[in-house]
Formats: C-alpha cells, sequence, structure tokens
C-alpha cells in the first residue's frame, strides 16, 4: 500500500484539489501541533539543542523525511517525549485576551457596584466628615461608652452610609452612622460602610429615615432638623419625607423650633421624654421678658446634675410658676374716700377703681390717659 494512502489530514479544498497543508505523494505532511507542543516541551525541560539531540527527541520538522513517523504514531511518539508531568505553559494570546476583557467586566461591574451602594468596603474614620446638617444634639457621655464597648467585643455589626464628599476629593460625607464613627475613630480601626452616590436631597432623606428606624430622635431633634433643613432651602416635601411625618405635624414643628430661642434649646439638650405638647406650651409661655427667669433656672437644674428631661422641666416651671406679688395697696383720696387698690409684679402694674365707691373716678382717670402720658414723656426727657 503507498505510503500517501496512510496520511489524510483535513479535506481536500472545494475545487478537490489537497489541501495546502497536505505533504506531496510519499511524504507524510509535518503535524504543526505536535510540533509546537513538543518545541514548548523542550523549551521548558531546558533539553539540549536540536543538533546534539538524537533523532527521536528532535521536532518532526526538523528530522529527515525518512526518519518522520507515519501520522498515526505521531501521538504515540509525542506522549513518549513529553515529560509526564509538562508545567503549565503560558497563557496563549487569544485566551489572555479574553481573560483581559473578563477582568475589566469584573472591574466595571465593582464601580457599578460600588457606585449603587451594594458593596461593603473598609474606609479609613479620617477621611470621613460629618452630615453638612446635623441631626442629633449632645451624645450622652454613658452612651457613647457603650456603644465604644461593644463595638470592641463584637465588632461593627452594621456598616454606615457615606457618599463621596462633594467638595474635597478623596473624602467622604456620612448620610448616617456618626455614633458608630466616633466610637470607631476612638478605637483607631477602620470602618465598615456603604459608599452611594447621593445628592443632598437623598443625603438627609436617608438620615432622617434610619435615625428614625433605629434610634429615634426626640420631638426637639426632630423640630431642629426640620428648621436647618427649611433654613437650607430644602422643600418641606423633602423634609416631610426624612422625617416620616404629614404636613401638619411639620408646622408644629417648625412652629416650636422657631419660637423656642436657638441657645435655649441647645442649653436644654435633647429631653428625650420630652414630648410635643410640653414642648409647644413651653413655645406659648416663653417671652422675650421671660428669658432671664428661664436661664436662671437652667443653670441651677444644671448645677445640681440634672439630665436633659429634668433641666426642661426646670424651665418649664420657671414659666407657669406665679412670683409672689407684692399685697395690693390701698389708695385712699385726701378726703379719706378709699377709691384704688394698686397691685405690683414683675410685670404688671394694676390700678383697680372702686366704682361704689366713686362710679365717675374710672371714666375721669380714662379720659386723662393720653396728658398723663405726654406728661410722663415729657419728665423722662426733662
Amino acid at each position: 500500500m503507498a505510503r500517501k494512502n496512510l496520511i489524510s489530514f483535513g479535506n481536500d479544498d472545494a475545487d478537490g484539489s489537497p489541501s495546502a497543508n497536505l505533504g506531496t505523494a510519499g511524504a507524510p505532511a509535518p503535524n504543526p501541533v505536535g510540533e509546537l507542543q513538543a518545541e514548548a516541551a523542550a523549551a521548558i525541560t531546558g533539553d539540549r539543542p536540536l543538533a546534539d539531540r538524537p533523532l527521536t527527541d528532535r521536532p518532526l520538522a526538523s528530522r529527515p523525511l525518512a526518519d518522520r513517523p507515519l501520522a498515526s504514531n505521531v501521538a504515540s511518539e509525542q506522549i513518549a517525549v513529553l515529560p509526564t508531568k509538562l508545567p503549565s505553559l503560558k497563557t496563549s494570546p487569544l485566551r489572555a485576551m479574553k481573560e483581559a476583557v473578563d477582568s475589566v467586566g469584573r472591574v466595571e461591574e465593582l464601580e457599578e457596584q460600588l457606585r449603587a451602594g451594594h458593596t461593603i468596603i473598609d474606609l479609613d474614620p479620617s477621611e470621613i466628615d460629618a452630615s453638612f446638617v446635623p441631626d442629633r444634639m449632645a451624645y450622652s457621655d454613658e452612651a457613647h461608652k457603650e456603644l465604644v464597648a461593644a463595638i470592641k467585643s463584637e465588632g461593627q455589626q452594621v456598616p454606615i452610609l457615606v457618599r463621596p464628599h462633594p467638595e474635597h476629593s478623596g473624602r467622604y460625607q456620612v448620610a448616617y452612622g456618626h455614633r458608630r464613627l466616633r466610637a470607631i475613630k476612638e478605637l483607631g480601626t477602620k470602618i465598615r460602610a456603604v459608599v452611594r452616590e447621593l445628592t443632598d436631597e437623598q443625603l438627609v432623606v436617608a438620615q432622617g429615615q434610619e435615625n428614625n428606624a433605629r434610634t429615634n430622635l426626640s420631638f426637639i431633634e426632630k423640630a431642629r432638623f426640620a428648621s436647618r433643613l427649611e433654613e437650607r432651602g430644602f422643600r418641606r416635601e423633602v423634609i416631610m419625607q426624612a422625617l416620616c411625618v404629614d404636613k401638619s405635624m411639620l408646622s408644629k414643628m417648625l412652629s416650636v423650633a422657631n419660637s423656642v430661642p436657638g441657645h435655649i434649646i441647645d442649653t436644654i439638650g435633647p429631653a428625650p421624654k420630652i414630648g410635643r405638647r410640653k414642648w409647644e406650651d413651653l413655645s406659648g409661655l416663653i417671652k422675650p421678658r421671660t428669658i432671664d427667669k428661664v436661664r436662671s433656672a437652667i443653670e441651677r437644674a444644671e448645677k445640681a446634675g440634672r439630665d436633659s428631661d429634668a433641666i426642661f422641666e426646670a424651665a418649664y416651671r420657671a414659666l407657669i410658676t406665679k412670683e409672689p406679688g407684692s399685697k395690693p395697696e390701698t389708695w385712699t383720696a385726701p378726703d379719706g374716700a378709699r377709691l384704688a387698690k394698686i397691685s405690683v409684679t414683675e410685670d404688671r402694674f394694676s390700678l383697680v377703681i372702686d366704682r361704689k365707691v366713686s362710679p365717675e373716678f374710672g371714666d375721669f382717670l380714662k379720659s386723662r390717659l393720653e396728658d398723663l402720658y405726654d406728661e410722663f414723656q415729657g419728665a423722662k426727657q426733662a
């Protein structure tokens, strides 16, 4: 049987002629794949130069035609000359390109997850700034110490939410998690955070809703938060969404926050047990002339070591407790008629005419009030 009938690689071309990669009659075509494998194995294992190797150890293309094996023997010969355990070959260009594309895809996917806030990462607490609108008043030292101890013992269970800082590149801004941030700064460790692209409106909504869901803000903290947001130009619809309140409740919050002076609210503190009604009562009672009385009551409560709720109660009692006035003084006319009683308190002067004694004197006095006031003003300027 002729040798050319024993080798049949591939198919004939469409025109019926043998494929270009086939050898001529009497000479078997080389096996490029086998040669590449053999040469790669030789390169990896550090074999001798071709001229110094036995013919059977040389790649097929370098052997004399007469010494090349038949196609049916190529596979077995290659197995014989290759090491039993080949080191991994270098990645092919095609595979490397595919892996590069896959890697880029994974990076883009990770970046998208980071932008969407679906990934928790570790951040340096020193790179994180507070929200531009504080929602809480002073934290108690006791609560802070408890949180530090819990995180030190059990780790940070819930990540904070931050956004890339809109004004400072490379920094972040907290939406919620201020207490955890403060505690972890003290511990000197990394903080687990979700990073999300947020507008100002989205940030305050997330900030308000998370605090409502986790640790309820007191009424006055919510009222101050609402007032500060309105001062910054946020729409009331956004404020209602952030605080989970309706239009009526928001109006009441803003009324209290705008009626009670800010320094009085700050001095009283969050007063967690004091609800809306008492704050509304306080806002109705407090007046410019009573500020000093309220401040004095607050100072006494602070010196006594009272907590925020007790300080509020002290301020409230100072406003509802009437000052003991002087005993009414009876005014007697030169003719001996006891015409009037005069009462004087801290903020009031009362003159009461007894109409039984002199029915006309009250009307006369009323008609002369304007002249009396002008005379009084003239005496002041003299």
